[in-house]
């Protein structure tokens, strides 16, 4: 076993977890407030870094700005990387770089996600996905005012990590698995990544996709119709 006796893990430090995330609380429900005030339904994609949300989302953008108004906001520690690879794919996009003013931190919280909201047309959007800074632990802890949550799982990750970082796996409405072209070039056990994740999570919705080569976006797609009130085949809403 490692030694912990440097962390402060007492009375103080819980009260000092407590008011953040009291705090947070207070200003989610305001999001939500907002978001409900515009009609706006939103998703918060959460993911380890390198799972591949972004590329996700370019499919779906592909597949969704053509029918429904959609906003994403950006979170990235640093650079527009992920955002600039979003422009031009008819979202109205908002990045929240947390290195700029918010201590640098690895998630979003509903302050940072509030700060974008001036940014974004919410009355005339239909949809807003908040793709969070890339990290297995953090962004599961921190309501923004989200409906729904969805977490991207790349199979190159390995079979394990639903036991590793359960936190996440249990906060997520839907797991989508990527990178399954990946497959036939990897070791990944699939029946054991299923037995992990209904170890932690029993009964949680799962897509299998391919973000690189589009398979199974179409029925991510269809998860956003049936359970966060997008849809691609219907005119948006006016």
């Amino acid at each position: 076993m490692g030694d912990h006796s440097g962390y402060r893990t007492g009375a103080e430090r819980v009260e000092v977890l407590e008011r953040i995330l009291g705090e947070n609380e207070k200003v989610a429900r305001a999001n939500r407030a907002a978001f409900d005030a515009a009609g706006v339904t939103v998703v918060n994609l959460m993911s380890a870094p390198g799972a591949g949300k972004t590329t996700l989302l370019v499919e779906t953008l592909r597949r969704l700005a053509p029918h429904r108004r959609i906003g994403v906001i950006e979170g990235d520690i640093e650079t527009s990387l992920d955002a600039d690879r979003l422009d031009g794919f008819g979202a109205s996009i908002a990045l929240v770089n947390t290195g700029d003013g918010f201590g640098g931190e690895c998630h979003l919280d509903a302050p940072m996600v509030a700060s974008a909201l001036p940014r974004l047309p919410l009355a005339a959007l239909d949809l807003v996905i908040i793709e969070n800074v890339g990290n297995l632990v953090c962004p599961a802890e921190f309501t923004v005012g989200e409906d729904r949550r969805a977490m991207v799982f790349a199979v190159t990750e390995g079979e394990e990590k639903p036991l590793k970082y359960p936190v996440m796996f249990r906060s997520a409405d839907l797991v989508l698995v990527n990178k399954t072209d990946l497959l036939p070039h990897l070791d990944f056990d699939v029946e054991a990544f299923r037995r992990n994740l209904d170890a932690v999570h029993p009964g949680v919705a799962v897509l299998a996709v391919s973000a690189r080569t589009g398979a199974g976006v179409n029925a991510w797609c269809d998860w956003l119709a049936d359970h966060a009130g997008a849809c691609g085949a219907t005119p948006a809403r006016r």
